[in-house]
């Protein structure tokens, strides 16, 4: 094992996959001179050149739309946005393109494109660019949503995402590009739509993903103290959604609290509490507790900004909720 930087993590994925593939290539705002954004393509245009490292202008709209096409011609491109909330200008491509390529093709073009960047807030950056849209896309038939939380299941679930023969949605952060994690020296894989239970407990389940579960990591450590122990699952992927792994672990400790950096009407925390209440309401012991973002846009000020994220006293707080203790 060796110890890499998320946003290495990233360009391992990449460059192994375009190292094996020739169809493979990434587009995308900066990605090529400048090394990426936030240095995650560091060293590509160097080893695979400028064909397939390619400088986009500021088009969301119209270099997604190119990569779409170029999947229709054999191609697989690695299509980066600055932040999701730039994909907004180019969101007709995915939804309406990507996602529905294949069925409306009769199946004659599969669509293997990926649409990879950070996600959610990164700090006073403002409402325009603190935003998740995860539950956005996951609503989407034809999508598939990953949002991975360490380097290690970064490059796995990345290099999976390539493979795959669907469109992938991969939101990243950019809190975590600098963190430092354990990743495999040799080739894997993880396979999209498998959960992951982070950190094993008896007393309550919490399910969360993306950045926001270290939240949850901080929560655990403060209620192992008090003699609670919490299940942490990472969903890793969104969609398409491990709900057996939430039901066998929601069946061991009949109580769950959903942690997502995100709105909460209609959120994926939504969902999760519907299908849990549908398949294992006899094995409920406490309502479930759901934690998201404040319902109003991300504030600038950094005072305004904390009380607006979800953080580890949340976490305890509702743990504590389902457990009827104060």
């Amino acid at each position: 094992m060796k110890t890499i930087q998320f946003r290495e993590a990233i360009c391992e994925a990449m460059s192994e996959e375009m190292r094996s593939d020739e169809s493979v290539y990434l587009i995308g705002e900066e990605v090529a001179e400048y090394n990426g954004a936030y240095k995650a393509s560091k060293g590509m245009l160097d080893e695979f050149g400028e064909k397939r490292v390619i400088d986009a202008p500021i088009a969301e709209l119209g270099f997604g739309g190119i990569a779409v096409g170029s999947t229709m011609t054999g191609n697989r491109p690695i299509v980066e946005y600055m932040t999701f909330n730039f994909a907004l200008v180019g969101i007709d491509q995915i939804i309406n393109n990507a996602a529905k390529i294949r069925q409306m093709s009769g199946g004659q073009f599969p669509c293997p494109i990926v649409f990879r960047g950070p996600t959610g807030s990164a700090g006073q950056l403002g409402a325009t660019h603190s935003q998740a849209f995860e539950n956005w896309f996951a609503n989407t038939p034809g999508l598939k949503v990953v949002v991975p939380s360490n380097p290690y299941d970064a490059k796995g679930l990345l290099k999976a995402a390539i493979r795959d023969n669907d469109p992938v949605i991969f939101m990243e952060s950019e809190q975590m590009y600098g963190d430092k994690g354990e990743v495999p020296e040799g080739e894997y894989i993880i396979p999209l739509g498998v959960a992951d239970i982070k950190r094993k407990g008896t007393d309550v389940t919490v399910v969360s993903f993306g950045k926001i579960i270290k939240e949850a990591y901080a929560a655990a450590e403060v209620l192992e103290k008090e003699g609670i122990s919490i299940e942490i699952i990472d969903l890793r992927t969104v969609r398409p959604m491990d709900t057996k792994a939430i039901i066998e672990s929601v069946k061991k400790t009949n109580r769950l609290v959903i942690l997502e950096e995100a709105w909460p009407f209609g959120s994926v925390a939504t969902e999760i509490a519907y299908r849990v209440q549908e398949q294992a309401f006899d094995y409920l012991d406490a309502p479930i507790q759901r934690i998201n973002t404040a319902d109003t846009p991300a504030a600038y000020s950094p005072v305004l900004l904390e009380e607006w994220l979800p953080n580890a006293q949340d976490v305890v707080d509702a743990v504590k909720a389902t457990l009827y203790v104060k």
